[in-house]
Parts: structure tokens; C-alpha cells; sequence
């Protein structure tokens, strides 16, 4: 749940939160905002928009961005939770085949969450809906 994720983030300096969406949802749907918590969300794509090829990369990109530090937790979050179950799980196996002990976790509903009844995002459940904070450029 989004508001779990917000605490262990808040009481685990070590922990990061890794937005695995495209490039195009950080720039029209927004981001998860952490910079009460004097930080940013890692931004790497699991798929690219528009046609929404893994990134084969993805691994390698997330922990270049770690800097060679390996988190206490690695939160993923995407849309709804399918991508980042796909990440956390291949993040889990990379971490572990550098002997790093990372607990890697899935944001289940994701920063824009499951469909309401008209058919949109983003009022049921996920990061947005459930007021954490977020921003948009």
C-alpha cells in the first residue's frame, strides 16, 4: 500500500523508491514527490513508451543510478502495480547475484491505481488517490 511504502521511506533513509513507468506518464501523469523526505524517486523506465519494449537494460540502469550503493529497501511502483512487480522481482535477483541483501518491494496499486466505474485512474486507489504527495511538470 502507497502509505506503507511513504512510511518506510520516512523512517529508512536507506530506502528508495523507484518510479518504473515511462518517460511520457512521469511527464503527464506526475511523480511520486519525496522532497519532504529530502529526496527524489529513481526514475528509470521498465518499458518506453509508445511501444513499450522492456528496457533490457533496466537492471544496470537502476543500480547506476544507486551509484554502487546498495539500498536497505527498493520500493518499485508503476501505474497499477504489474511492472513494478515485473522490476522488483528482477531487481531482487540482480541484487542478489552481486551477494547484496536488498528487500525488494512491489507498490501494489501503483501511483494511479485500478479503474473506477467510468473507466479512469487516479480516484480509486494508488499513490495519487490516496493524497500522498506528487508532483507534476
Amino acid at each position: 500500500m502507497p502509505h506503507d511504502v511513504w512510511d518506510s521511506l520516512s523512517q529508512d533513509a536507506n530506502a528508495v523508491l523507484v518510479d518504473v513507468r515511462s518517460a511520457a506518464e512521469w511527464a503527464f501523469v506526475g511523480v511520486p514527490d519525496l522532497s519532504d523526505l529530502g529526496r527524489a524517486p529513481i526514475q528509470v523506465e521498465w518499458a518506453s513508451f509508445p511501444e513499450m519494449s522492456r528496457n533490457v537494460d533496466f537492471a544496470q540502469q537502476v543500480l547506476d543510478a544507486l551509484g554502487g550503493a546498495a539500498p536497505s529497501q527498493a520500493f518499485f511502483i508503476c501505474r497499477s502495480g504489474a511492472r513494478s512487480l515485473s522490476a522488483a522481482q528482477t531487481m531482487a535477483q540482480a541484487f542478489a547475484e552481486r551477494g547484496e541483501s536488498v528487500v525488494c518491494v512491489n507498490v501494489t496499486e501503483g501511483f494511479e491505481g485500478d479503474l473506477n466505474d467510468e473507466k479512469h485512474r487516479g480516484t480509486r486507489c494508488g499513490w495519487k488517490a490516496r493524497g500522498l504527495s506528487w508532483v507534476q511538470s
